[in-house]
């Protein structure tokens, strides 16, 4: 055999080699995949495996992606290409995990075939594109006993709770049927529907629409609304109260009744509401009617019967969690202290819980501050905080709604200090609940049905209702939010090509607290895992530092210029009316004097905020030298030594060839 013969003969079994451990390394790699995501996004959560552990039948998942449709599709359908990888990656591991009991099958519907025409049977829901393709991206479960489920489509505002969807399929499909969720609202958060949508178009008006909360609600529960004039809440396992404005003492009553049963709820309160400030001819015709609009809510004896109060006007605040923008066109951007960026790296959320633990962003907007009152220590009760501020958090305070309706955000800012402690903003209040109204409440008696004799005025009957005045276990569960807006559509979804999609964490706080309280661990556990960002908390605490070097000279540039301004306005408010052209020359004089004062001050404060941005990048600089100058200096270091050993050797080498 000759060398060219060999060398042919070793790259073919080179290649044979190459070939064969490669197709090893893929099928032994299927077991021995490593997660190194900072929160496991690809590792299914305990709560999942608990699910599939209770499996004793298997069942079959029907991945339907049209992916040669997205191939030919616009930008918008390629983006799921992706999501299809990591969906087709997750559920591997439910197979992997399942031990046989699910059998998972992917479907490429193409047109005109019978995968096409089973997706459409299944109601999954289908874009059109062109050349005749159709684009599905949905999933059927189907078990031996003839149960079908589906997740018709798995939109954007859903990436973030994939495992759960599907788990959750899985579990309602083998184990439950749904909750009923009751929902008693002063905001329209169910949207207008039936008579009331279609009176809307009629008058060429849109309809308002279903809340995000709720249309997430509706995938998972039965979600029905609760008339605001309720005597009793029954058929109800999960009661949410949200915005509750001026609610009469018969629902009052009802809720208290509600849950000293043993019912559950999730009680939201506000301050300041934004999301009830959309409807502005609403806002005008109460002014002209000599009222004033209130966009708080409260529930104070109920709230104070449990140990707590959320005082008025009040709201926290954390300029570590402040929100940064700008709150008026070809503004800097700036603290804007009313929204509150709680944040899971600042130690916002209670890391014991469950339903808080895995959170990584939720916003708020004019959360208020709940405190526990003088008697809570006595009740009994157990209070567990959800949602704080950092140790630096303070309450700050407004004096008349009327601050609010056009905020001036710079200027609240000045209202706040710094505080020593947190300011929490959600309990959850466990144990046996005391009844708010322990004599019952005065009602109309409907039975009077007697007619007034002539020329007297009858006066209308009443009876008192009683009920429960405490509960008759200690299986009590109420969560109060003190803020209404961090559910609403304007501050936990954004509009997509593809309809609403979900914003950080806030829906999923919502929906982990629903979990919570109908022990559903399993479910829970799974919920708020998936958020891929990660905020730069060096660079955020060097911007911080760099604040705090300039806030006190910036503070007091700003009064300075605040009392020159006040002194302008007084000077020209005392010329108005003034005759002489001696007078109207000196106050010229004084007039341009103060706005020279004025220049010279803010061009001095323009200098503070630039050395504060000079600082901040010169901190960054130095950063991103300790980042990336030590891998050149330990290469450098290393090839210097390996020069230094190869010297030594070649000398050695050469001394020892000269004795020989």
């Amino acid at each position: 055999m000759n060398r060219m013969v060999r060398a042919i003969t070793a790259i073919a079994l080179i290649a044979i080699i190459t070939v064969s451990a490669t197709t090893i390394c893929q099928n032994i790699g299927k077991s021995m995949r490593a997660d190194i995501t900072e929160q496991k996004l690809y590792t299914l959560s305990r709560g999942t495996k608990n699910i599939l552990d209770s499996l004793n039948q298997p069942i079959k998942l029907k991945l339907y992606y049209s992916k040669t449709a997205a191939m030919k599709g616009p930008d918008q359908i390629r983006y799921f290409n992706e999501y299809y990888v990591f969906v087709r990656a997750l559920l591997d591991e439910y197979v992997a995990a399942a031990k046989g009991n699910i059998i998972l099958e992917v479907i490429d519907p193409r047109p005109f075939t019978d995968d096409e025409v089973d997706a459409i049977r299944h109601r999954l829901k289908r874009f059109s594109l062109p050349e005749e393709e159709t684009f599905f991206f949905g999933m059927v479960l189907e078990t031996p006993f003839g149960v079908e489920k589906k997740i018709d489509f798995f939109s954007p505002d859903r990436e973030k709770f994939v495992e759960y969807d599907i788990s959750y399929l899985i579990d309602t499909a083998i184990t439950r049927e749904k909750r009923r969720i009751g929902i008693i609202s002063s905001l329209p958060i169910m949207g207008d529907t039936g008579y009331m949508a279609q009176m809307m178009r009629a008058q060429g008006k849109q309809p308002k629409p279903t809340w995000g909360i709720v249309r997430h609600l509706q995938q998972t529960y039965q979600v029905n609304q609760i008339d605001t004039e309720i005597d009793e809440i029954t058929d109800t396992d999960i009661l949410l109260v949200i915005h509750p404005k001026d609610l009469p003492e018969k629902t009052q009553f009802a809720i208290d009744q509600y849950i000293l049963k043993g019912g559950r709820a999730i009680i939201c309160l506000d301050p300041h509401s934004v999301i009830d400030q959309t409807d502005p001819m609403q806002m005008q015709m109460m002014m002209r009617g000599g009222q004033t609009p209130t966009f708080n809510s409260s529930l104070d004896k109920l709230l104070g019967t449990w140990g707590l109060e959320m005082p008025q006007n009040t709201f926290a605040g954390d300029m570590a969690l402040a929100y940064t923008s700008t709150s008026h066109p070809n503004e800097r951007p700036g603290k804007i202290i009313a929204a509150v960026d709680l944040s899971r790296n600042l130690k916002s959320f209670n890391t014991e819980r469950a339903m808080t633990a895995e959170l990584n962003k939720v916003r708020m907007w004019f959360p208020g501050a709940l405190k526990k009152t003088a008697g809570a220590a006595d009740s009994g009760l157990e209070y567990t905080p959800l949602l704080m501020t950092t140790d630096r958090g303070n309450t700050w305070k407004v004096s008349s709604p009327y601050e609010l309706m056009n905020p001036d955000y710079a200027a609240l800012r000045e209202k706040f200090t710094e505080g020593d402690q947190p300011v929490v903003m959600a309990y959850r209040i466990t144990g046996k609940f005391n009844s708010s109204f322990p004599d019952g409440i005065e009602v109309p008696d409907e039975a009077d049905d007697e007619p007034p004799t002539d020329g007297e005025k009858k006066e209308p009957k009443t009876k008192t209702l009683t009920g429960l005045t405490q509960a008759a276990d200690a299986d009590c569960a109420v969560i109060v939010f003190a803020d209404v807006d961090f559910i609403s559509d304007i501050v936990a979804y954004r509009n997509t090509f593809f309809g609403t999609t979900v914003v950080e964490d806030n829906a999923a706080l919502m929906l982990n607290a629903i979990e919570d309280l109908t022990g559903s661990s399993n479910l829970f556990s799974i919920r708020s895992r998936g958020n891929f960002k990660r905020p730069f908390t060096v660079v955020n605490e060097i911007e911080r530092q760099a604040e705090e070097a300039t806030a006190a000279e910036e503070a007091n540039i700003n009064a300075q210029i605040a009392g020159f301004q006040k002194e302008l306005t007084d000077i020209l408010s005392k010329a108005e009316g003034k005759e002489g052209s001696i007078i109207e020359t000196e106050i010229l004089n004084k007039k341009m004097e103060v706005e020279s004062t004025i220049r010279v001050l803010q061009k001095k404060l323009r200098q503070v905020k630039m050395k504060k941005v000079r600082r901040i990048e010169k901190l960054g600089a130095n950063l991103r030298n300790l980042c990336t100058l030590p891998g050149p200096a330990i290469i450098l270091l290393i090839a210097i030594i390996l020069w230094a050993r190869r010297s030594v050797m070649k000398r050695h080498y050469i001394s020892h060839a000269g004795d020989s």
